[in-house]
């Protein structure tokens, strides 16, 4: 059995905003640097052995705080990003509907199949960050082993995890600097 703790990373000033930011690589705010480390802090006891992390840098960031709280090494992984908005990213959604009403509702209405102009589909992201966690798991069979990522990527391992209906990923997002656990069957 594997032990999954999922870990969003901290806050960002886009997350205050409301800004779409996708794989814009922005870094935490002073609130998520505090988020990274009480999460740290809350963690550093549960006898993690692997610390894998998202390339982008709030999620790194975070990883680092936990990362130092146990003295391990921070493993990063690119398909852990959070869905590539494509040129909706650093956009609110107010803009997004402004420039882009018609695909905006297209993708409202199938956003497994209908990316933004340039971005990727739900399916696409599923697929990569699905083949991350079998490796993951599949490295680790019987670790206790720490994800930090994205809303986005944490809520569809959340409707694996749970068996849940992929329409309910939205409704799985945690907030910031949130974190989740799971028992995972080799």
């Amino acid at each position: 059995m594997t032990r999954l703790i999922l870990i969003r990373h901290g806050e960002t000033d886009w997350n205050v905003e409301g800004r779409w930011q996708g794989q814009i690589d922005v870094p935490l705010n002073e609130n998520g640097r505090e988020d990274a480390r009480e999460t740290a802090h809350s963690l550093e006891e549960t006898g993690i052995q692997a610390i894998y992390s998202s390339d982008l840098k709030r999620a790194s960031e975070t990883a680092k705080a936990l990362g130092e709280a146990t003295g391990l090494e921070i493993r990063t992984d690119a398909r852990l990003r959070e869905i590539h908005q494509g040129e909706w990213q650093g956009l609110l959604v107010s803009e997004i509907q402004e420039r882009y009403n018609q695909r905006f509702e297209q993708r409202l209405k199938n956003p497994w199949a209908v990316a933004p102009p340039g971005g990727e589909t739900v399916v696409e992201v599923q697929q990569r960050v699905f083949q991350a966690l079998d490796d993951i798991l599949q490295k680790h069979p019987e670790d206790t082993v720490a994800i930090v990522a994205h809303g986005f990527v944490i809520a569809l391992l959340r409707v694996r995890l749970e068996r849940k209906p992929v329409e309910q990923v939205w409704d799985l997002i945690p907030r910031s600097g949130a974190w989740v656990e799971y028992i995972v069957p080799c």
